[in-house]
């Protein structure tokens, strides 16, 4: 009786070790540095002659190095986030759909990264604000937002977000809306001359 129960004690000890001794080890979710968002605050950019708009106060707006010759291009940059809004501009000559046909193969260069793609139209008569943004998502888009505006005659602007990283859109993403919304707030301000 005491060799059974002493091979029980036995048995049940061996048990223990083999169930509990042989962990396979759990990668952790990989983490990313909290990202603190200034408060949104908006200046006028009223120094051009062919439109103005407002931008937050920490932005900086820079001319255009690689293209002087067009004095109305400008880049909003956001030096905290690492990312930039390119925005060309163009008179109207009887060429709109030329644009908006260039702007839209900007679009399709990014189909091959994108996850989805969605528009929103832009609609201000009173202010003849037409146009649409791009929202690109998916983890290797090299430009997550993009835009076109014009007032169907003799303005139009396009922009792009890039930011000066490897496009890691699903950790950027907090960023990105931030600046999805100061985009949103520039094209509400957008007065042409």
């Amino acid at each position: 009786m005491r060799n059974l129960r002493n091979s029980i004690i036995v048995l049940l000890l061996l048990l223990t070790a083999v169930a509990c001794g042989n962990r396979t080890p759990q990668p952790k979710p990989r983490g990313y540095f909290r990202i603190d968002m200034p408060e949104k605050q908006y200046v006028t950019l009223d120094t051009l002659p062919r439109y103005s708009f407002e931008y937050p106060v920490y932005a900086t707006i820079t001319p255009d190095f690689y293209s002087l010759d067009e004095k109305d291009w400008v880049n909003v940059e956001f030096p905290q986030f690492k990312g930039t809004i390119h925005i060309s501009y163009k008179n109207v000559n009887h060429n709109l759909s030329e644009y908006v046909e260039d702007a839209y193969r900007m679009i399709t260069k990014h189909i091959a990264k994108a996850t989805g793609i969605r528009d929103s139209v832009v609609i201000d008569r009173d202010r003849k604000v037409f146009g649409l943004v791009y929202s690109l998502e998916g983890e290797g888009v090299a430009s997550p937002l993009q835009f076109y505006l014009t007032d169907s005659t003799q303005h139009f602007m396009r922009g792009s977000l890039y930011f000066n990283i490897y496009p890691n859109n699903d950790s950027m993403q907090p960023v990105i809306k931030f600046i999805s919304d100061d985009v949103i707030h520039l094209i509400n301000t957008l007065e042409w001359k």
